[in-house]
């Protein structure tokens, strides 16, 4: 697993955080970020996951 796949998988989590926090207060600007730190981390994970693939880092 590469660092483009773990710093993905943070940003998408520090962006479910995010939202969920703008959800329980009511903040769209938070609500609005977590989205776009989710969407962000699913590109970088994916990202990671296809150069994985390409120098078969990926598999065990």
């Amino acid at each position: 697993m590469n660092d483009d796949r773990t710093e993905g998988s943070m940003k998408k989590m520090k962006g479910d955080l995010k939202e969920g926090a703008g959800n329980l207060t009511g903040d769209s600007k938070l609500q609005s970020e977590g989205k776009a730190d989710k969407a962000e981390g699913k590109i970088q994970n994916a990202i990671g996951g296809i150069k994985d693939a390409l120098t078969g880092k990926g598999n065990p």
